[in-house]
């Protein structure tokens, strides 16, 4: 175990800080998390100073709905961000006994599988679920229950798209660290290691393209009616084509470059 006190000053920053462990394997959507996180994290000494504020106001018998409203909004920010900097950093909470004693490639093997085919599929459905959720609520123009609380709520729910997004990207960044434990990474390997999320952003990328093609070509076409028309029946097997597709693409290209080196 390192010595904290006599170690270099660079590996006591990498104790104090999860975003500085491993940073030489970090790729680019692992430094864009450990970004956002180190933002984030002035958050908290914000909510802190929101919180005892509050306390005084309310004992002095004059609440302010505006500051309950902006403490939920720092949460929720702050919050969200610290999901995807856990995926970067590995400091989420573990509750598996047994997985310190595993060797390296057996939780590599472990992460792949749990990154690529749990949390990935649910974080692709929640950032296009979420984006549909921040639209309507900035179409409605979305603001406080209360009357002097913090309107503008849907500058808030615009946000949660976009850290899932983030997350997206810290989960495939960190998918692919732990696949280059295993093997020499290729991009057919990321979409198998990956599939099922990847075979839900296939199938959306295609629906909202068809989906814009009727509208557009329809535009007397109710757009609630536009998802039912027969074009768009079958978007779960087209974008399960075009993933075999660039798989088969890749795969072969990959093979190509090997042979000739």
């Amino acid at each position: 175990m390192p010595d904290i006190y006599t170690d270099p000053i660079d590996h006591v920053a990498q104790v104090a800080d999860p975003g500085e462990r491993d940073r030489s394997e970090h790729l680019w959507g692992d430094r864009l998390m450990v970004g956002i996180g180190n933002v984030a994290a002035w958050l908290f000494p914000l909510l802190m100073v929101a919180i005892v504020t509050q306390i005084f106001i309310r004992k002095a018998g004059a609440n302010q709905a505006w500051l309950d409203d902006a403490q939920w909004w720092i949460y929720g920010l702050a919050m969200l961000s610290a999901f995807g900097y856990a995926i970067t950093t590995n400091s989420h909470v573990r509750v598996d006994i047994f997985h310190a004693r595993y060797s390296e490639k057996r939780k590599a093997r472990i992460e792949v599988f749990a990154l690529g085919w749990l949390l990935l599929p649910f974080l692709t459905m929640m950032t296009d679920i979420m984006t549909h959720y921040a639209y309507s609520s900035w179409v409605a123009s979305e603001g406080s229950d209360s009357p002097n609380g913090l309107h503008g709520l849907y500058l808030l729910k615009m946000a949660i798209p976009v850290l899932f997004l983030a997350s997206v990207i810290a989960a495939f960044s960190a998918l692919y660290r732990n696949l280059i434990k295993l093997t020499t990474p290729a991009l057919w390997k990321v979409f198998i290691a990956a599939f099922p999320a990847v075979w839900f952003i296939a199938e959306r990328f295609i629906y909202y393209i068809l989906w814009w093609f009727v509208h557009l070509s329809n535009p007397e076409l109710h757009p609630r009616r536009v998802s039912r028309e027969p074009l768009l029946d079958d978007t779960v097997l087209y974008g399960l084509a075009l993933i075999v597709l660039l798989a088969l693409i890749t795969f072969v290209l990959n093979r190509n470059k090997i042979s000739k080196v």
